[in-house]
């Protein structure tokens, strides 16, 4: 289906292009959110007329989108879940997650913007795009962390995955080192019985 493209649209095309869609992309989503008009002469005639309307929209919300950038570029959200000792989280966060750490915060995020590959499983420092225009893109950061302390620690650079690691490894041996010592004692008394 034939589409003339009403505001710049991410790997499709930009303001007044025409661009050849699937009918269920145009039917469903272009033409109900208001992105595209179906392509005939009288959509043409009324997409020129409004043009000047059309781009000056845009530019504004473009601008609205660059300050509200100016704020949140570099922002670190925090989010506190429960995970293992490896620091595997028990589920996940989402970009849903990551758009609700940012309107707590007072940054007003739609959480399609939020760009995720795929939700994060394990605790750490992770980059995460955001999409407020599709000519305005940041990154911010999200902290995971079991705890606020353990968030502040990750957040100064510590590894928190190894220092838990390193701890897991301290107590296995700790255990072993004990469990050698009382069978070595077992050992001592039951060679002092057989005499």
């Amino acid at each position: 289906m034939q589409v003339i493209l009403l505001e710049r649209i991410e790997r499709l095309g930009k303001i007044g292009e025409e661009v050849n869609v699937k009918n269920g992309f145009a039917r469903n989503f272009l033409i109900p959110q208001g992105k595209a008009l179906l392509a005939n002469d009288r959509n043409r005639a009324r997409f020129e007329s409004e043009r000047e309307a059309i781009e000056a929209r845009n530019a504004e919300a473009r601008a609205n989108a660059e300050a509200e950038a100016g704020t949140l570029d570099g922002t670190i959200f925090t989010l506190i879940r429960q995970a293992g000792d490896t620091g595997q989280l028990y589920g996940s966060v989402t970009a849903r997650d990551v758009a609700d750490a940012a309107e707590a915060a007072g940054h007003p995020v739609p959480r399609s913007g939020v760009r995720l590959n795929r939700p994060i499983k394990a605790i750490g420092l992770y980059d995460v795009a955001i999409r407020l225009h599709a000519e305005v893109t940041i990154t911010v950061q999200a902290n995971i962390a079991r705890s606020t302390e353990e968030a502040e620690r990750q957040a100064k650079g510590e590894d928190i995955v190894a220092a838990l690691q390193a701890s897991n490894q301290e107590l296995a041996q700790e255990q072993a080192g004990e469990l050698a010592e009382a069978a070595a004692e077992r050992a001592e008394a039951g060679g002092e019985d057989e005499e």
